[in-house]
């Protein structure tokens, strides 16, 4: 199925379920509020955020500057502030692909594919790589902090729906924005967790072996699993 939106460029990947703020002040974005705001239904309020890759410009590359998949973010909020600008709060929902772009008005918009969520059929195998995957995280949090000999158990700080812990993850492991597209890309959220599990497990040990990294608090309240 296919779809015609609005697209807002980012430096960011957005995921299902992620709560995103924004603030709106140039004015195609205010336009794209204001025609959002006229559409009656909340949920079909939605519009296309895709990240750029890493020194390229929309204006003089098109559709080759921009990651292949992306997410709608349907707009919650909105709080008219000075000079018509906007402070708006969305929710990440439908993945898509970009199919083609549209560059003939200030505001892209863009032909998107949208792509399936399978839903994963329960079983113990999924119940073990959920779990092994939250394992991973908490170590790989505990190496953050400089905890390596930590066991601190973040289980019931998270939630144990495969689907849901495969996009927080993704949204909080630290990675290039090339490898969270493989995640965002990922068919399945077997193949998800397993892929996330894959590059916890190197991060970890890079940390340990280097120290590098600074102690960050990677879990917010930003996620909304709505």
């Amino acid at each position: 199925m296919t779809s015609h939106i609005s697209l807002f460029p980012l430096n960011t990947i957005l995921v299902p379920g992620l709560v995103l703020p924004l603030h709106i002040f140039e004015p195609r974005y205010r336009l794209m509020v204001q025609e959002l705001l006229e559409i009656p239904d909340e949920e079909e309020r939605e519009f296309g955020v895709v990240a750029i890759r890493d020194g390229h410009d929309v204006s003089t590359l098109g559709i080759d500057a921009l990651h292949p998949i992306g997410i709608s973010a349907v707009m919650r909020e909105v709080t008219p502030s000075e000079g018509g600008r906007y402070d708006i709060v969305t929710t990440g929902a439908r993945r898509f692909t970009v199919k083609a772009l549209d560059t003939s008005s200030p505001l892209l918009s863009a032909d998107v594919e949208w792509l399936p969520e399978p839903v994963p059929v329960e079983s113990a195998e999924l119940s073990l790589l959920t779990e092994s995957t939250l394992s991973e995280f908490a170590a790989y949090r505990a190496a953050l902090s400089g905890e390596l000999n930590s066991n601190v158990s973040i289980f019931e700080e998270l939630p144990k729906d495969p689907v849901v812990v495969g996009y927080l993850l993704t949204a909080a492991i630290l990675l290039p924005t090339d490898e969270r597209q493989a995640l965002l890309g990922a068919e399945t959220a077997e193949s998800r967790l397993e892929l996330v599990r894959t590059l916890l497990r190197r991060e970890t040990s890079l940390i340990q072996h280097f120290g590098a990294l600074p102690a960050i608090d990677l879990l917010t309240d930003n996620f909304s699993s709505n």
